[in-house]
């Protein structure tokens, strides 16, 4: 018998803090973490309001933190993040619906805007299949660029179909967060919107 198969939506869902920003503070530390942001004030206002794509903001924001960067050096710190950092940002709630479905026997896949760097170790731990934002490398050395598309809003829904034949499985879970996760979320016969908070 095909499993039933349970789609998280990780930050916001997962997590009570945009996993993104965490790590890019993490990274930079505050200070220059602060006056990075201020600077970016323009792109997150014009995404905002309409006039940007959410990645191309998202490749603005990678290149002012990690252009440029070697890979092996960014790979330490997600590691370093995922080890003292995420677990205190991880919705308990959230953690034991997963465990509940990894019992049950349920597929559980995360699927994330967020890079793979520093939420594929988190998923590796637990035992959880991962579909996630790639991100360019030139030369061991990070561009700042994503790789193909971003993982969010419709690309969740063609990620999950291509990795998954989603008709073989009885029972199709969904848990999201934003209007972005919507498209998901209708993938399934059970969906929670904001389930954990």
């Amino acid at each position: 018998m095909n499993k039933e198969i349970a789609l998280f939506d990780f930050d916001g869902t997962i997590t009570s803090k945009d996993t993104m920003l965490v790590f890019l503070r993490h990274l930079a530390g505050a200070n220059r973490y602060h006056t990075s942001m201020l600077a970016l004030s323009p792109v997150f206002a014009a995404l905002t309001l309409g006039l940007m794509s959410n990645q191309r903001a998202k490749e603005i924001l990678l290149t002012r933190f990690i252009g440029g960067m070697e890979e092996g050096s960014l790979m330490e710190a997600c590691k370093e993040f995922t080890a003292n950092i995420l677990p205190g940002i991880i919705r308990p709630k959230a953690m034991a619906c997963i465990r509940e479905h990894q019992q049950r026997g349920t597929e559980v896949v995360v699927v994330s805007a967020a890079p793979h760097y520093w939420v594929s170790g988190w998923c590796l731990e637990h035992d959880i299949a991962l579909l996630a934002t790639h991100l360019e490398v030139v030369d061991g050395r990070m561009t700042g660029r994503i790789r193909g598309r971003n993982c969010h809003g419709e690309e969740k829904v063609r990620r999950i179909r291509e990795a998954y034949t989603l008709s073989v499985h009885p029972v199709i879970h969904a848990y999201g967060d934003t209007a972005s996760d919507r498209p998901m979320l209708s993938l399934a016969q059970q969906a929670h919107y904001k389930p954990f908070r």
